[in-house]
């Protein structure tokens, strides 16, 4: 069976491991940038997409990329604590949490891919002109330097992100993604250690919100490398939303929170230590009815993409590739194999984006700051436990890491089953 991929974000190179681990030989992966290059900031990969990883033999290296964080805490805007819970293996899951370099793991996973697959599997460089289907087949039409490259596949795989070509096929009339109206402010800093050093951290509300958590343990210095994230609700009024991605002048940033010196976090001071800060709207697009074609389906951000509440793009990506490798292996036929994966996939998908667009767990925030504007004496007397409780543990039913759960399902490694 030849199966090409088009894309070689995470996505799209976690389904070339999946399908080689499958025992799938003919894959290629097309990719539209000349070169893959360490591009972006920290994301977290749950344990839902580390045990993937793991299962795919790739967890001593997933474990030098970053940092396993024991703890998620959520405070107010004058940094009270709301809630706290533990992470990863603290948790009681089988596998850790990992904050790591989004381009770092990229680039491993490249790594990985041309191991396993070859050298000739990653084919960059080629900007998808159109795809087409029938008579059981599919075909994607590519331009590499003014030069037509035509592919001829068993199943094609559109991974190719929030602005996928593929999508844009089927739906021509979409448009841009949806922004609500939030902007984010990305960077990384060396800053002094804060709680224990392996705390994730997130305060504010859905107005104004700072985000941040290690990269790296604690130096001799005392110090680590953090990911941040600075939010600020506007009127959304702003136009383009498409490629901002740029950068930013920082003092400015710093000033907005000003007021945010906590007893454990100088937050201004973070923000003045990064080297560089990009500033990006929050957007997604509205879940498909439908994500197959024939032999051509979605997977990932060009299928499902959502808001960053709950730290899953990333991690949902890579269950796309490892379900859908299981079921082209597992199934009578391609077709069925896409009926399966689209059948297991897009419900829990479509139902994590409307969960990330009333917040997901970090509603808790906005939950505190709308019954204690000014702050609180003791959490419990504004938002009970049971309630805080239930928040969290519904988002991990709902995203596909609840431990139990987790803990105690079927490998997607077919030989495993």
């Amino acid at each position: 069976m030849k199966i090409v991929i088009v894309g070689a974000g995470i996505g799209g190179l976690a389904t070339a491991l999946s399908l080689k681990r499958a025992g799938f030989e003919d894959i290629k992966v097309y990719e539209r940038a000349p070169e893959l290059r360490p591009l972006g900031v920290g994301i977290n990969l749950l344990p839902h997409a580390v045990r993937e990883l793991t299962e795919l033999g790739l967890r001593d290296r997933l474990s030098a990329l970053g940092t396993a964080p024991q703890a998620l805490q959520y405070y107010n805007r004058f940094g009270q604590l709301i809630w706290s819970e533990p992470r990863g293996t603290a948790a009681g899951y089988r596998w850790p949490q990992f904050s790591v370099h989004r381009g770092r793991l990229q680039m491993m996973l490249a790594e990985a891919v041309i191991e396993s697959c070859g050298s000739d599997v990653l084919r960059l460089g080629h900007h998808l002109d159109a795809v087409k289907f029938g008579d059981g087949r599919a075909q994607a039409v590519f331009d590499c330097d003014g030069e037509t490259v035509t592919e001829d596949a068993d199943v094609l795989i559109g991974a190719d992100g929030i602005h996928s070509a593929v999508r844009r096929t089927f739906h021509p009339n979409e448009g841009a993604p949806i922004w609500n109206g939030l902007t984010l402010w990305r960077g990384t800093a060396r800053v002094p250690a804060f709680l224990n050093g392996r705390t994730m951290i997130m305060a504010g509300d859905d107005q104004l919100k700072f985000v941040a958590y290690p990269l790296s343990e604690i130096g001799d210095d005392g110090a680590m490398t953090v990911n941040f994230i600075a939010e600020q609700r506007t009127d959304g009024s702003r136009k383009e939303t498409v490629d901002w991605n740029r950068a930013v002048a920082i003092p400015p940033l710093a000033d907005l929170f000003r007021e945010w010196n906590f007893s454990w976090l100088d937050v201004p001071s973070v923000i003045a230590s990064a080297d560089e800060i990009l500033e990006y709207p929050m957007v997604d697009r509205d879940p498909l009815d439908h994500w197959t074609h024939g032999r051509i389906t979605l997977l990932g951000d060009a299928a499902h993409a959502m808001y960053p509440n709950g730290s899953n793009g990333a991690s949902q990506a890579i269950l796309d590739a490892r379900t859908l490798a299981y079921h082209v292996a597992t199934a009578e036929s391609p077709d069925d194999a896409l009926a399966r994966f689209e059948a297991d996939r897009r419900p829990p998908t479509t139902a994590l984006v409307a969960a990330n667009r009333r917040q997901g767990p970090e509603q808790v925030m906005a939950i505190a700051r709308e019954r204690a504007p000014h702050g609180f004496d003791k959490v419990h007397d504004v938002i009970p436990e049971t309630e805080l409780r239930a928040i969290a543990s519904e988002y991990k039913k709902a995203a596909g890491f609840d431990p139990e759960i987790l803990n105690t399902r079927d490998s997607l490694t077919p030989a495993a089953r």
